[in-house]
């Protein structure tokens, strides 16, 4: 029998007015906390003191376990893949302190050194015989990519070497999302699967930093480059890339079948602060038809919806978005360019699912008062929550620094709705 909060988010989903606002937090790599935050918001709620699991040690994302799940009034979990970015599997967990000092648990797998600065070098698979593909500065919260870009003869550049990482899924993979699966009440809470492989050209993956020896394209601003000068090349890669991950699907389903109600496609962002990176034509002719096959794949075989994140002003490609196939759209970044709630839920609301943009994370919550906060929380969801068709999160993940008075304030609002 569905819980209430099932009910609420199949109404939602489906564009129906659910009895209250549906929350997320930490159901994936884009709708997280930090892991800072995390551990403050178990003192909060006056839960065990213990290390929390870094879930997703390249943003520094926290485990939120079934006990903040239900402290927190949390409406849907993630389902994560076995090994976390850097390649390493999410398994043997061990104690470690943080530059900043907290005490967190890493997979025993994850080895890291430091450089004479000071600062945290990570490498592929926790390999620490070679090159590092990641650095998390001394003051910093979070680990950025290394460029490992190798010179470029377009001569002899290969497709093949872009789709190293996304290989054929593996008995054990599937074993793994089996009993990841079944470790869970699917009844009681939305389920959101990051199943991999579908992404297309999304810039925190084009390093590849999971990978030894990465080849092919892989320095952020070569892609970027490449997607101008070397169209054929990025379609290619695309539609190889694409015939995989549905395959992949096939055999997925097999072992999970409907037990997930979401499944995240693709975090690539096609917004800057003020507009996006391409014309709607380009998005046409290079991404479109291959997000569209992955969707119509999902939606002629499956009852999962399909989750799309893009960060900025991507106001003038939600008609593409909806065209591509997609049910949902995160982080819905209202202090862009263009992403005025009232306007997105307007002209779009009865096709998308607004997925974040409860909160600015660049501004009121940043740098607001709890007042502020707690305001700009009830309005959003006023609006963004008529007839249906909005979950609740910030605006992209809950970073270090946030004021933890601003995070309760957050917690207030939602309480009052």
């Amino acid at each position: 029998m569905l819980t209430p909060s099932k009910q609420n988010f199949i109404r939602t989903i489906n564009h129906q007015q659910p009895d209250k606002v549906v929350v997320d937090f930490g159901s994936t790599a884009v709708t997280g906390i930090h892991v800072r935050i995390v551990e403050k918001l178990r003192d909060y709620y006056g839960l065990e003191k213990r290390p929390v699991r870094v879930t997703e040690p390249y943003q520094m994302l926290g485990e939120i376990d079934p006990e903040l799940v239900k402290a927190m009034d949390i409406d849907v979990i993630g389902l994560l893949s076995a090994k976390n970015m850097f390649g390493v599997p999410n398994e043997g967990w061990k104690v470690h302190k943080t530059l900043w000092g907290q005490e967190v648990l890493f997979p025993a797998g994850f080895n890291y050194t430091f450089n004479a600065n000071g600062d945290i070098l990570m490498y592929p698979e926790g390999d620490t015989s070679q090159p590092p593909s990641g650095m998390m500065p001394k003051t910093g919260y979070f680990f950025d990519a290394l460029d490992r870009q190798k010179p470029i003869d377009d001569s002899t550049l290969k497709v093949e070497d872009n789709l190293e990482e996304f290989g054929h899924i593996t008995t054990d993979d599937l074993s793994w999302w089996k009993k990841e699966i079944n470790k869970l009440d699917t009844d009681s809470k939305a389920i959101v699967a990051s199943v991999g492989g579908t992404a297309l050209g999304d810039i925190a993956l084009v390093p590849a930093i999971q990978l030894k020896n990465p080849k092919g394209i892989r320095g952020v601003e070569e892609w970027y480059i490449s997607t101008l000068i070397r169209e054929d090349f990025v379609k290619e890669l695309y539609e190889k890339q694409t015939d995989i991950a549905i395959e992949n699907m096939k055999l997925l389903y097999e072992v999970i079948g409907n037990k997930i109600d979401v499944v995240f496609i693709c975090g690539t962002d096609f917004g800057t602060q003020n507009s996006t990176f391409c014309s709607p034509e380009t998005y046409d002719r290079v991404w479109l038809p291959y997000y569209k096959k992955t969707n119509d794949w999902i939606h002629q075989n499956t009852s999962w919806k399909t989750f799309k994140h893009s960060c900025g002003a991507v106001e003038p490609l939600m008609k593409n978005f909806i065209e591509s196939g997609f049910d949902i759209i995160n982080p819905v970044q209202i202090n862009a360019s263009g992403m005025d709630s009232r306007r997105l839920k307007k002209e779009y609301g009865n096709d998308l699912v607004f997925w974040g943009g409860g909160v600015d994370t660049q501004g009121a919550f940043a740098f607001g008062t709890p007042a502020q906060v707690k305001e700009q929380v009830k309005l959003q969801c006023e609006i963004l929550n008529k007839n249906g068709g909005f979950v609740f999160n910030t605006v992209h993940n809950i970073q270090a620094n946030v004021p933890f008075e601003n995070v309760v304030a957050m917690l207030d609002a939602l309480k009052d709705l």
